[in-house]
């Protein structure tokens, strides 16, 4: 899923608690139900996502949605499993960058990825976030999507910040995607200001957090 799920990548994806589609119009109400729903939940709730209005929305009935979803919780977690195969599919199609490219440009390339990957799912990242209060293990999927990212990431920036100290390194990295990560987290749940999420300076602000706290640890002389 990029903005919406995609017919080829739900045929292959299989979701519990949703009930296979075989026939292509079953599938692509299936599709079309979970595209209305992600866009819904941008502008509320997943307790005020009604499903009469949903199916509304599509054009379907409601039976027709609870034969495809067990119930709305399995509904929801199916949202919450394309958000997250769409981050793990995002990850695994970078391309290792030239070795030239300086460490001001690598933190751009990687905090607009991650700003590209939120937008797309910002409905569905609040929803699990606030849903995270009744059920605890609902942000584990992005949890340990947030961990991948920062690994992936390490062997990329560590060259960047020159050579030693690579323990120091690694760490400052992970500490640099934990603010950069918190910073969205806290824009897509409470959205304090003075920056959003849809913010252009978003961008360039984190990247340029993110380059200040490398390049504050990559500037500190090798111990003797």
């Amino acid at each position: 899923m990029r903005s919406s799920p995609d017919d080829a990548g739900f045929r292959d994806f299989e979701l519990p608690g949703v009930a296979p589609s075989r026939q292509k119009r079953s599938r692509e109400t299936t599709l079309a139900l979970l595209r209305a729903g992600a866009d819904m939940l941008r502008t509320r709730s997943l307790a005020e996502l009604s499903i009469e209005v949903l199916c509304t929305e599509v054009g379907a009935t409601v039976g027709a949605f609870y034969s495809r979803f067990e119930s709305k919780e399995a509904y929801f977690n199916a949202l919450m499993a394309l958000a997250a195969r769409d981050g793990e599919q995002r990850l695994g199609e970078i391309r290792s960058p030239s070795p030239d490219t300086s460490l001001d440009k690598l933190c751009t390339i990687i905090v607009s990825g991650i700003i590209a990957w939120m937008r797309n799912h910002e409905g569905v990242l609040r929803a699990a976030l606030q849903h995270d209060d009744t059920r605890p293990d609902t942000w584990s999927p992005f949890k340990a999507l947030a961990k991948a990212s920062t690994m992936r990431a390490t062997p990329f920036l560590l060259p960047a910040m020159g050579k030693g100290r690579k323990a120091a390194k690694t760490r400052t990295i992970a500490f640099g995607f934990q603010v950069v990560l918190g910073t969205l987290v806290n824009a897509i749940l409470n959205d304090p200001g003075p920056l959003s999420l849809s913010s252009k300076e978003m961008e360039t602000r984190l990247a340029g957090c993110l380059l200040s706290l490398l390049r504050a640890e990559a500037d500190q002389s090798t111990p003797r």
